[in-house]
């Protein structure tokens, strides 16, 4: 009994095959070894490869590296418990079978996930619009994408859904533009309004020269003289410098006497009006 125990604790039968401690330690430790390993090589490429390349080339770069590792470390440790892969094939055909329906979302976010890496449509770091999510996209994995709203908040999106949905990205492109709409009272000089508008945008160090400013009038308003202005600005900075150029036209155009006209109405009284009913 004694001896039955021994062995039974000495070797196991997978898949038909006896299989030793030895083995079965040498198994483990090898996927353990090739888990460890690809994560040190993983943060020391990192560390290496930081500010060389792209963040996106050197993310898909590390992500390469380390599954090499581990299907590597798994090549290596099978033939030490002498696994029967024909008995593999034939559970995993099955289990493909029965996974090929519950796991469809999971196979379209990967091919999803690769064609994002291939097409680049966004990056980490971009600011990006995904349906009605907005923010900073802080990772592309292989299943999903991490974007960093706005507020603060770290949304998980499936790759799918950005693959099959309208992207925004709004640092694509090195320059953009924004607009304000600026109104002044009929009683006040357009020409002056607009001067004032134009030497406070070139004063501005990151409002670009080319494509330049436009300042125009639009329409006369009900209330006043509608000024549209267009100011092109490096996307890293043009939040920044929208809401710097905005308050120092206020203040510039105040400075000059001109004012943002309020609401107004002209009430018209018909030369016989009998308020009153007569007695």
């Amino acid at each position: 009994m004694v001896e039955n125990l021994v062995s039974t604790v000495s070797s196991w039968n997978i898949s038909g095959t006896e299989v030793t401690v030895y083995e079965l330690f040498l198994f483990i430790l090898i996927i353990l070894i090739s888990f460890v390993l690809g994560q040190l090589i993983s943060k020391k490429l990192r560390k290496d490869i930081s500010g060389k390349i792209p963040v996106n080339d050197r993310e898909l770069l590390i992500k390469i590296v380390y599954f090499t590792i581990l299907i590597v470390g798994l090549i290596t440790a099978l033939p030490y418990i002498d696994i029967d892969l024909s008995g593999i094939i034939f559970a995993g055909g099955i289990i493909g079978i029965i996974l090929g329906f519950a796991g469809q979302n999971l196979f379209s976010n990967f091919i999803s996930g690769i064609v994002i890496f291939i097409e680049r449509p966004i990056k980490i770091g971009d600011n990006v619009g995904v349906g009605d999510i907005l923010g900073t996209v802080e990772d592309i994995r292989i299943l999903s994408t991490i974007i960093k709203t706005y507020d603060g908040i770290y949304t998980r999106i499936p790759n799918l859904t950005i693959f099959s949905s309208n992207i925004t990205n709004y640092v694509a492109h090195v320059a953009r533009r924004f607009e304000y709409t600026v109104e002044i009272r009929y009683r006040d000089d357009a020409e002056l309004a607009m001067a004032v508008i134009r030497d406070v945008i070139d004063s501005h160090p990151f409002a670009l020269k080319n494509p330049g400013p436009m300042v125009f009038v639009d329409r006369l308003g009900q209330n006043g003289v509608v000024i549209i202005v267009k100011i092109w600005a490096p996307s890293s900075v043009w939040w920044d410098v929208r809401t710097e150029l905005l308050q120092k036209i206020k203040l510039a155009v105040e400075a000059e006497g001109i004012e943002i006209p309020f609401p107004q109405r002209t009430v018209w009284f018909p030369e016989k009006n009998h308020v009153f009913a007569e007695e």
